[in-house]
């Protein structure tokens, strides 16, 4: 049992070094920036202007549109690093694979390009 707790004493040491230095930082942030909130700070921020009308009025979707497009070639490129690096020990099934993702993310593509959803107004 004392090789057991012996060996999990480093990350021990790792961990309240970790939460030491943490609460120093966040105490030292508190005594070194002290200073009084201004106006700009207490407003709502809503995408970078001030809001001008109730916030439960109509949003125009393009914007998920286009974060939704974004996360999903943010993915793409995320798997095609990995696959890119270990393509010579996944051999040809890998290829194939990775081959069938990327044709159906171009099917997707061609598919909102066709539908207007890249386009701007």
């Amino acid at each position: 049992m004392d090789s057991l707790l012996s060996a999990y004493f480093p990350i021990l040491v790792f961990l309240a070094i970790a939460a030491g230095l943490a609460a120093v930082i966040v105490v030292a942030s508190f005594v070194a920036a002290k200073q009084p909130p201004n106006s700009d700070k207490l407003s709502p921020y809503e995408g970078g202007f001030e809001p001008f009308e109730d916030a439960r009025l109509r949003f125009d979707v393009r914007y998920y549109l286009v974060a939704i497009l974004f996360i999903i070639f943010d993915l793409e490129v995320a798997f095609l690093f990995p696959w890119a690096v270990s393509l010579r020990d996944i051999g040809v099934f890998g290829f194939w694979s990775m081959v069938v993702f990327l044709a159906v993310l171009t099917i997707g593509f061609i598919y909102e390009w066709m539908k207007g959803a890249l386009e701007w107004e």
